[in-house]
């Protein structure tokens, strides 16, 4: 019986699953499929098993065409919104689920995985964004200086707005970010983040009216936006107590790990919707744009140095990290996510795209739902590799702008503020331009031109999009290979001493154990 576990567990191991078309011991044999597979069923089984990711990049591919097409024709403002509509469902479908879905799978997650391991996996994780974030940053910062995006004449298109962000000082920034970790209502957390805002008070000297000082005083107010940094840290924390709890906890934990799963399902169901959506999304956003000819010809140089970047952290640099340390194909990765990606480019939200990013990464690239949807979630609160290239380019740019030489030290400066404050970016659209002030702030520069940041905000936020998800799906990945390579090795340990030992949960064993007890006396001395 030993020898039976063994066999199925070295097949499970050289390709996550049992192979089918290999004969199976104990008279379980699976005959192979006697006539060779004909091209058009290879096709076919092949469109089959990649069919929601052909149908998401026609849908962004159609959504361009049909953006392109709208455009000739002179729409109302209404109208351009009735055109992203369907577009606008798929969100509110995504956002619907994104509190259950990330209460629930961190709770689940940090009660299922042993305190020792959870303290591991989660700073391995942190290392790895860590890591991943810096080099985008520093790869913004390089590109930004050999591009020069600022040494032209940049001219603000008459229609632009001025949506600046509110000054806020650099401090208060990360007295905000820390607040955020600790909310003070679970339930306003669901939809409100604190946010510093000033009111000045003045105050009388000791001789006088003559002396009259003004002191900015900064106060807390609840802005719109859901605190997803404060519940994912509740989440994790709460896993754990239960866990703590032993047996009197197992109700809850169950309760959580069912409700997880019954998110995943809706998950599954939104995904067919994912490709309508889509393209609606860039059809609208295309159609929404007034004049791209002129803001491309002014800002070109700026948006080609912030996709060139995203382009050679997203291919070279993520891809060789993960072959670095797993030693497999990492765009096979990248095609198992490919929906992930195209969902991420179409909502530029990676906070919405995570339910479609654990669906992802369970089913294509075998990662366990204890590491995905443990890690995932973390990663969409504290990973924005793309949102840290992209400020940094645009602290350069606008450096560049206003004929403002970087020394090394606000260089340094621009690295270490974008790396930090991108943990406090909402996983929302533009929401790393609302941190871009913080950046700007510390080294001294006019917020003013973040205006010219904000016009072509509407394609380099999906692209740093894109980078952030795929930044989190590798580091589950990396964090999958670790946790199986640790497996192995406690499972050769065990098989050694205990050779007896038999998951109970294995429905093959059980099966097979049954059929043994109900056989001939001759297949039991076999044994």
């Amino acid at each position: 019986m030993a020898s039976t576990v063994d066999m199925i567990e070295s097949r499970k191991e050289s390709n996550g699953e049992a192979h089918l078309d290999e004969p199976m011991p104990n008279g379980l044999d699976i005959p192979k499929k006697s006539t060779p597979e004909t091209l058009s069923q290879r096709v076919l089984r092949i469109v089959r098993a990649n069919l929601l990711v052909i149908l998401t990049v026609a849908g962004v591919i159609v959504g361009v065409f049909i953006g392109l097409g709208v455009r000739n024709v002179t729409l109302t403002r209404t109208q351009v919104i009735y055109v992203g509509f369907p577009g606008e469902i798929l969100i509110r479908l995504l956002k619907m689920i994104i509190i259950p879905l990330v209460v629930c799978s961190l709770v689940s997650g940090a009660a299922s995985i042993d305190p020792k391991a959870l303290g591991k996996l989660g700073g391995l994780a942190m290392l790895f964004f860590l890591i991943t974030t810096l080099i985008a940053s520093s790869i913004g910062v390089v590109m930004a200086f050999i591009i020069t995006p600022g040494s032209v004449s940049v001219s603000k298109p008459a229609y632009l707005e001025e949506e600046v962000p509110a000054h806020k000082e650099v401090i208060d920034s990360f007295l905000d970010l820390i607040r955020n970790i600790f909310p003070s209502n679970l339930v306003s957390a669901a939809f409100q983040s604190y946010a510093t805002s000033y009111k000045l008070i003045k105050k009388n000297g000791t001789d006088g009216i003559a002396n009259i000082t003004v002191e900015k005083v900064p106060f807390g107010t609840d802005q719109d936006g859901m605190n997803i940094l404060g519940l994912v840290v509740f989440a994790i924390v709460f896993g754990v107590a239960l866990r703590k709890l032993g047996e009197e906890g197992e109700i809850l934990i169950k309760f959580f790990n069912a409700f997880n799963e019954a998110t995943m399902v809706l998950v599954s169901w939104i995904m067919w919707y994912a490709p309508i959506g889509i393209m609606f999304l860039v059809a609208g956003k295309i159609v929404e744009m007034e004049d791209v000819g002129s803001l491309f010809a002014s800002l070109g140089k700026y948006i080609a140095c912030c996709l060139i970047g995203h382009a050679i952290h997203g291919i070279l640099v993520l891809p060789g990290i993960y072959f670095i340390f797993t030693r497999k194909n990492p765009y096979t990765f990248l095609w198992g996510i490919f929906t992930a990606l195209a969902t991420a480019f179409g909502t530029s939200s990676s906070s919405a795209t995570l339910p479609l990013m654990m669906k992802c990464v369970e089913e294509k690239n075998g990662v366990s739902k204890q590491i995905s949807r443990f890690i995932l979630p973390i990663g969409a609160t504290v990973n924005m590799d793309g949102a840290a290239l992209f400020q940094c380019v645009a602290a350069v740019f606008i450096a560049q702008l206003n004929n403002v030489s970087l020394n090394f030290i606000q260089v340094i400066t621009i690295l270490v503020t974008a790396t930090a404050s991108s943990v406090g970016a909402a996983g929302i659209p533009a929401g790393g331009v609302l941190t871009l002030a913080i950046i700007l702030e510390a080294i001294g520069l006019p917020t003013s031109d973040i205006s010219l940041i904000l016009a072509v905000d509407w394609l380099v936020d999906r692209t740093c999009t894109v980078l952030n998800v795929e930044g989190d799906a590798f580091g589950a990945g990396i964090l999958q290979f670790f946790v199986d390579r640790d497996a192995k090795r406690n499972g050769a340990e065990l098989i050694e001493v205990r050779p007896e030992a038999v998951p109970e949960s294995s429905p093959l064993i059980s099966k097979r154990s049954d059929a043994q007890k109900s056989g001939s006396g001759e297949k039991e001395s076999s044994m």
